[in-house]
């Protein structure tokens, strides 16, 4: 062959496979280090990205993680549709736990009932790992998303009261991972830790990714409330004296009911939805979850207390 005649590979085309192939790398090493991990999958862009890696480095064979999802039972019902249907066409195993579960048993007590589940989460993913004996769980956090977030490292540790702890992560110099666990201990996997958002649009119009409708813009009930559009649903009603408007809306990032707020957008496909996203200033968590918005520290708060 005359080298000469290859086109050669753009320089963008390069970086975009270097980050999966480092995703792979990382799920492998996962596969290969613990005894009985689970893939942790809420539904959203980011969880249906690494589903869909882990299907490409284990092909031919099944996905070796149970998909895990920690249901608040105050999801939007299209993400429980898109959950369902994404096991079913990867073939992969789902275990759902409930937080009505951790609510009967006494260990979630909420301040009132239509307080955001978010934050408890955590209680019923300590409780699944418990009762499944899992010992690693892969996420899809991504350092860009939120300052807690950008400590965490790819392996991340968590004591044995499931809480994460930043003086206590390993260094990960030239990509080597510690997976050691003292008894009680813990690991969360991050691959996609070193994607952007833009990143993660990327690869799922370039893979062909399935995702909920929320993430496209549709006409929606909204009201704003302190400077974000809020979803009139029935865990979200309307306040004395607010006004409804329909509004062109969509969803950067899907969680439960309570503290999850579209924005204004007409981004109708993979194109539009990536330039609204590399235009953007705030990250989709800052811009629309208002439990991340309710002090700067958070999100650290509660992955102290074990989130995900």
């Amino acid at each position: 062959m005359n080298m000469n005649n290859v086109a050669p590979i753009p320089a963008q085309d390069l970086a975009f496979r270097s980050i999966e192939s480092e995703a792979i790398h990382i799920l492998r090493e996962t596969a290969a280090e613990f005894r009985n991990a689970a893939l942790l999958f809420s539904g959203g862009k980011d969880s249906a990205v690494i589903v869909h890696l882990a299907s490409k480095a284990f092909w031919p064979s099944p996905i070796p993680f149970p998909l895990l999802h920690i249901d608040t039972e105050h999801n939007f019902p299209e993400v429980i549709a898109f959950r369902d249907d994404t096991a079913k066409r990867y073939g992969a195993r789902l275990s759902v736990r409930s937080l009505e579960g951790s609510i009967e048993r006494g260990t979630v007590v909420l301040g009132r009932e239509d307080e955001s589940r978010n934050p408890h989460q955590a209680v019923t993913l300590l409780e699944a790992i418990e009762e499944m004996k899992f010992d690693a769980c892969i996420g899809g956090a991504r350092r860009d998303e939120e300052k807690a977030r950008a400590k965490e490292r790819v392996f991340s540790v968590r004591n044995e009261f499931g809480q994460w702890e930043p003086r206590s992560q390993r260094p990960e110099l030239w990509d080597l991972y510690n997976g050691r666990l003292s008894k009680g201990e813990n690991m969360r996997v991050f691959p996609i830790s070193n994607w952007t958002e833009a990143d993660v649009w990327r690869y799922i119009a370039a893979e062909n990714i399935h995702l909920p409708s929320l993430y496209f813009a549709h006409e929606r009930e909204v009201v704003e409330r302190s400077g974000v559009l809020v979803p009139i649903t029935p865990l979200t009603p309307l306040k004395p004296r607010e006004k409804p408007e329909m509004r062109s809306v969509r969803f950067r990032t899907v969680g439960d009911i309570t503290c999850t707020c579209p924005v204004a957008s007409t981004a109708r496909t993979m194109d539009e939805i990536l330039e609204e996203v590399i235009a953007a200033r705030v990250s989709e968590r800052g811009a629309t979850r208002l439990d991340d918005q309710a002090s700067d520290s958070a999100m650290e708060e509660r992955k102290r207390a074990g989130y995900f």
